[in-house]
This record gives C-alpha cells, structure tokens and sequence, in this order.
C-alpha cells in the first residue's frame, strides 16, 4: 500500500462494538482527516467525531457502497458490518443476507477500486468436530450456527478473490472481545463485558454459560491491535490470509468471577443458562493455537487475564463515580 501515512480508511459497521474503537485508534494512527466511517445507524450520540467524515451506509447496496469508496479515494476497507452469534441464530435469514451479501459487496468494491480489505473471522467458525484444545490454524470447520456458517463461507469467499483476482484480503479469526467503552451486540460471549458491569453496579451477576465453559478472550486494544498490525504488514510475508488464530487469554465464568473477587471481595455469580448460547459456546474451541499469527506477522498481545480485569473495573469504576455507568 505504500506509505501508510498517506492511506485513506474506510470502516463499515463503524458503531459496532469493534468499530467504535478501531475508528479512534485508527484517527490517531492516519489522521481523523484520512478516516471515513460509515454505519446502517447514524451516529446520534457523536461516537465518531474524530473522523473528518461519516456517512449512513447500508452495505447490502453496492452503489452506495461504491460511491462513498470511489469520493474518498479509499485505499483500506475495514469490513466490520455484521451480525453476531446469538442475534444471528436467532435470524439465520436476515444474517446470511448481511453478513454474506454485504461481505460480496465489500469484496466487489475493493476490486473495482483497488483497495484492501480487513474482514473479521471468529472462533465461531469452529464446531463440535475441531479440536477444541490448541485448535489449529488449518483443521476442520464444521459450525453448527449461521454465525459460523457465514464467517466459514466469508473465509473461503476472501481466499477466493485473493487468488482469483489479486483482491488483497485479510483477517483475524477473533475470540470473545472485552471492551469498557461499547456494551456487547448479541454475541455468544457477552457475558464477559456484562459481568464487569454488574459486579459494580450490583455486587453480584447471573450468567447465562454454564460455570465451567471455557472460551478463548481478548481484551478490545488487542482486538485493535491486531487488526491494524495485520493490515500494516508486507503482504508478501503472509502464508495465510483469511483467517488467523489469534487469542490472549482463556477462562471460564467462575475463573474471572474469582478474578474480580481480588478486586470487589463480596462479588456474587449465580447462573441461568440459557441452552442456546450455551450450545453454541460449546461448540467453540476451548483455546486457539494462534503460532501462525506470531510467526507470521510478529501478533503479541499485551493483555492477559489479570490486566484486562484491573484495567477494566478502574475504567468503569471511574464512570461509575462519575453516575456515567449504564448497561
């Protein structure tokens, strides 16, 4: 891509909990006038002032798609619009239709105008029949959810354009996102944010996975991270594209109850599952084997369980003084 001062970033689902944050990372990166965000939402509350530009964009129309790419002179796309895991399966038409077709729009857009495309992957693309301990960077992906399916489908749909027509696509396969600035969007690991949340306003939470489920984690500045690193790097040093392993932590609800007990001593969890989740939960890796990622484009995290948990209740403690913490 050539100097990467002088890119032009587009980020589609700018809202979404990933979106939100990449845009400001991004902004301090390129500069806020080299930033271009879009959403099917408009940004009532001014989340994303810090770029020269947002524009209301459904991606399922590829002439607006288009349009706003080509007047922006867009070098990078960061394809974040989608639906997550529980909100998917509980509208496996409507998913496919965003999640696919907004994907073939995005990939559709980069050829025509040249630019690279960052399309997130999940350990939703995982099912019961991976290996679920140190799952491999290349191993079997039979999902059992639409989540799965679409991101399995965009994979293979991004390797594709790669080697049909030279599109340069990338992306991470990510694990459950922690974040303290956006709340969850309907994801299967929801909780993860949730129980932060609750432990300051309440003292106790109620989790909906049972207590032993484990799950792979990151915290949001190395979803962001990762992301940017991945889309800086030399392409000619990538053996795989679409998508990496990348990981930082793995734990279960009692695991980062006990976590926050070192913190807030009288923290309660009870549970309620709710068997949906749970199935889908328990058909995800216990834990990625992200050495692809490391080898490949140097991917280290900087936050592990205990960071992220100290880190996260100072941030939302500090609203929560201030009366600014709601879910």
């Amino acid at each position: 891509m050539g100097n990467i001062e002088k890119r032009k970033v587009l980020i589609t689902g700018s809202l979404g909990q990933i979106g939100s944050e990449l845009a400001g990372a991004l902004c301090e990166r390129y500069g806020g006038d080299n930033i271009v965000t879009t959403d099917i939402r408009e940004d009532e509350n001014g989340c994303l002032a810090c770029a020269e530009r947002f524009e209301k964009l459904d991606v399922l129309s590829i002439e607006d798609f288009n349009r706003v790419v080509s007047e922006n002179d867009i070098d990078v796309i960061y394809h974040l619009a989608a639906l997550l895991s529980a909100v998917a399966e509980s509208s496996p038409q409507k998913a496919w239709q965003i999640n696919m077709e907004g994907l073939f729009n995005a990939l559709e857009v980069s050829r025509e105008n040249g630019c690279s495309l960052f399309v997130p992957s999940s350990i939703g693309a995982f099912g019961p029949d991976t290996p679920l301990d140190d799952t491999p960077q290349d191993t079997i992906m039979r999902p059992h959810s639409m989540y799965g399916v679409t991101k399995v489908s965009g994979e293979l749909l991004c390797d594709y354009y790669n080697l049909r027509f030279g599109v340069d696509t990338r992306g991470v396969r990510y694990p459950g996102i922690i974040s303290n600035v956006t709340l969850p969007g309907g994801g299967t690991t929801d909780y993860s944010v949730e129980i932060f949340y609750r432990a300051i306003l309440d003292g106790r939470y109620t989790c909906y996975l049972n207590p032993d489920t484990s799950l792979d984690m990151m915290y949001m500045p190395d979803a962001i991270k990762a992301a940017i690193d991945l889309m800086e790097i030399d392409p000619g040093v990538l053996r795989h594209r679409n998508a990496f392993n990348v990981t930082a932590m793995h734990f279960t609800p009692e695991m980062i109850a006990a976590e926050i007990r070192k913190f807030i001593p009288g923290f309660e969890i009870t549970y309620e599952n709710d068997p949906v989740r749970q199935a889908i939960a328990d058909s995800w890796p216990n834990n990625m084997d992200d050495s692809a990622a490391r080898d490949e484009w140097g991917w280290l995290p900087e936050y592990g369980i205990e960071e992220m948990t100290r880190d996260m209740l100072e941030v939302l403690g500090a609203k929560a003084e201030k009366g600014e913490l709601k879910i």
